[in-house]
């Protein structure tokens, strides 16, 4: 008798097909677009300020680098999503329900940012006429915040934060499983044998990254406050000076 996916299984399987969906509405067969590039490249450049503490710290900044490239980087990541679709069927079958649970929060928050993003390039260039393929320099912080605020998906924001700290927490759990970490790094040959180089890669960075912070609730934390904080600065149409580092309290300093 075949055995039914779990429900992390599922769940994961919903989130797959969304970011496939998404990508084939959002990305061409040349990769990103000038606007997607120009809006990952400001979003990229606004949260490396806001952690400019902990990159100065040797201990954070794997981290940090995964956080800004992997996760909110500017290139495309169509071949790393690929990898995912193909290997799903194994997935399925050698995984735990908790693993498949904390790859589905990653594929959550890929196909919402996706879906964000999208939604960011549609009001600042058809609603408010920003030449955003003209590049990130076209881009400041309160036309950025107005664009944000007239999009009006604040609950969906709270997730993708939400999302965001979930899967470190997750991720910090298995670099403290010895045998799952080795595995892991035991793949390597294989994955890039098969196919599956850039989702090797992008594993092994994250489970290196979190591994050399050695404790992460630091990092995830300061990430939940202070994303939480800009969210809701943004939505009242506060200052936005509060976006730098120097404005928050520093666990590293």
């Amino acid at each position: 008798m075949k055995k039914a996916p779990n429900a992390g299984a599922a769940r994961f399987l919903k989130h797959l097909e969304k970011a496939r969906e998404l990508r084939r509405e959002v990305v061409s067969g040349d990769g990103l677009s000038a606007e997607q590039e120009a809006l990952s490249r400001w979003q990229t450049q606004r949260l490396a300020a806001t952690y400019a503490d902990f990159s100065r710290h040797k201990r954070f900044r794997p981290a940090i680098a995964f956080f800004l490239e992997d996760l909110y980087g500017t290139k495309d990541f169509a071949q790393r999503d690929t990898d995912i679709e193909r290997v799903y069927p194994i997935m399925v079958k050698v995984l735990s329900e908790n693993a498949m649970h904390s790859l589905s929060l990653a594929v959550e928050l890929h196909a919402l940012s996706q879906q964000l993003d999208s939604a960011m390039i549609a009001m600042l260039t058809e609603q408010m006429a920003v030449p955003l393929d003209e590049g990130a320099e076209v881009l400041d912080k309160e036309t950025y915040a107005e664009a944000y605020r007239r999009c009006d998906n604040y609950d969906q924001r709270l997730r993708q934060i939400e999302l965001i700290t979930e899967t470190g927490r997750l991720l910090e759990e298995v670099i403290h499983h010895p045998v799952i970490y080795i595995t892991a790094k035991l793949a390597r040959g294989p994955a890039r044998a098969a196919g599956f180089g850039e989702l090797q890669d992008f594993i092994e960075r994250g489970l290196s990254a979190f591994r050399r912070m050695k404790e992460a609730a630091p990092f995830l934390n300061a990430i939940d406050e202070r994303e939480t904080y800009i969210l809701d600065q943004v939505y009242a149409g506060e200052s936005l000076t509060s976006w730098q580092a120097d404005h928050f309290e520093s666990p590293v300093a």
